[in-house]
C-alpha cells in the first residue's frame, strides 16, 4: 500500500499558470474544464511526457531526478485512448492480471487472447486501465477513463477503480467533465477556469 502522497509545485504547461497541489494517499483529485483548457496537458506533464515548469514529487522523489520511464513506471498515465501495438491483448500485459479483475470489468476469462483488432473503443478502455492497474504504479493519472462507456458499465469501472485506488492508497488525479461522476469518485475537485486550476468547494457543483 503506498502512503506517498503526489505533489504538483508551481507547475506550469501551456496556457494553463502554475498549479500547486497535493494529493493524499488514496484521495480522488478530479480535474475539469472546458475541452483545451489544459487538463490532459497537465496530466502529461506530470507524467513527464510534456515540458513544463516547476517540480512534481511523489513523497520525497523529485521528477526531475528520475529518468522518464522510471517515473512512468510509477506515476502511471492511462491516456483516454490507450495504446496497443501487438496483434492479442495479452501481449500487452507485463503482469497477467487475475482472472476475477476480467471478470469484475465484464470480460469473458479467454479476453487475454482476443485480437486487438476486435476490439470496440470502450473494450480497450477498460482493458487499458487493467493494463495500468496490473503493474502495480505508485500514483494513477487518469484522463476521461470511462468517457466511452455506457451507463452501466462506467458505473461498473468506476467501483472498481476507487476499490483499487482505496486499497492500494494510490494518489490520483482524474480528468471528468460529468459532474454526477465527479461527486461520485471524487474526494475533491478542481476545475480550469480561465487559465486558472481553482478548487470547487462542493464536488457536485
Amino acid at each position: 500500500m503506498s502512503l506517498e502522497r503526489l505533489s504538483l509545485d508551481r507547475v506550469a504547461v501551456g496556457e494553463l499558470a502554475e498549479v500547486s497541489l497535493a494529493v493524499a494517499p488514496g484521495e480522488v483529485v478530479c480535474l475539469s474544464g472546458a475541452s483545451g483548457s489544459g487538463k490532459s496537458r497537465l496530466l502529461r506533464a506530470v507524467a513527464d511526457l510534456e515540458p513544463h515548469e516547476g517540480e512534481v514529487w511523489l513523497g520525497k522523489q523529485a521528477q526531475s531526478q528520475v529518468a522518464g520511464h522510471a517515473w512512468r513506471r510509477q506515476v502511471m498515465l492511462v491516456p483516454a485512448e490507450s495504446h496497443w501495438w501487438a496483434e492479442t491483448v495479452g501481449e500487452h500485459f507485463v503482469n497477467k492480471p487475475e482472472e476475477t479483475e476480467l471478470v469484475a470489468l465484464g470480460f469473458e476469462l479467454d479476453a487475454l487472447e482476443w485480437q486487438v483488432g476486435r476490439l470496440s473503443t470502450g473494450e480497450k478502455q477498460r482493458l487499458g486501465l487493467l493494463r495500468a492497474v496490473s503493474r502495480e504504479p505508485r500514483a494513477l493519472l487518469l484522463d476521461e477513463p470511462t468517457a466511452n462507456l455506457d451507463d452501466a458499465t462506467r458505473d461498473r469501472v468506476e467501483n472498481w477503480l476507487t476499490s483499487w485506488i482505496e486499497s492500494r492508497g494510490w494518489p490520483t488525479l482524474w480528468v471528468a467533465h460529468n459532474l454526477e461522476q465527479i461527486a461520485r469518485v471524487a474526494d475533491r475537485h478542481w476545475r480550469v477556469e480561465r487559465r486558472r486550476l481553482k478548487e470547487v468547494v462542493d464536488a457536485w457543483t
